[in-house]
């Protein structure tokens, strides 16, 4: 049993990374929420081995999130502009990829939980609402809500993302 859970995480964890990071907005809370995930997971491991293990973490960190946020144990630290560094590659994508990262992390908990989950994970409405236990409506809500709001504080990115994608 341990050896097919070391297995996964050895496989997983980058991708299952950078979906926490999306989550949280930040490295040192992603690490924490997808090492929770993890615990959680092994104690279930030989119930959901032979199912889809991957979904079962993405879930536990999406509920977990959400439960970290309501108790207000998350300090959400809002930037306008993200912060420059020496050093730092200054290309257009990595321009674009900090530029998003700032606008997510001024969405809330759910609301980013559900721009990752339809537009990163590629879910449908209803399986969005599976995944975090609510109804279809309050998905869409909340996907209104946070693609107004990203529309509001980032402008810019609509107009920049349209230009890179495929037609």
């Amino acid at each position: 049993m341990t050896e097919t859970f070391h297995e996964f995480v050895v496989h997983r964890s980058p991708a299952l990374s950078r979906r926490a990071y999306l989550l949280t907005g930040d490295h040192q809370l992603a690490e924490d929420l997808l090492q929770s995930a993890l615990a959680r997971t092994y104690r279930h491991w030989r119930r959901i081995r032979g199912g889809d293990p991957e979904a079962y973490v993405r879930r536990v960190m999406y509920h977990q999130q959400v439960s970290w946020w309501r108790r207000r144990r998350l300090a959400e630290r809002l930037e306008s502009e993200p912060t420059d560094r020496p050093g730092a590659d200054h290309s257009d994508a990595t321009a674009l990829r900090l530029a998003l990262a700032a606008a997510l992390r001024q969405l809330t908990p759910r609301q980013r939980a559900v721009v990752v989950l339809r537009f990163y994970e590629d879910l449908t409405e209803a399986q969005v609402a599976e995944v975090l236990g609510c109804s279809v409506g309050t998905v869409k809500r909340h996907g209104h809500d946070a693609v107004r709001r990203l529309r509001a504080i980032a402008p810019d990115l609509v107009d920049r993302t349209a230009e890179r994608s495929p037609r």
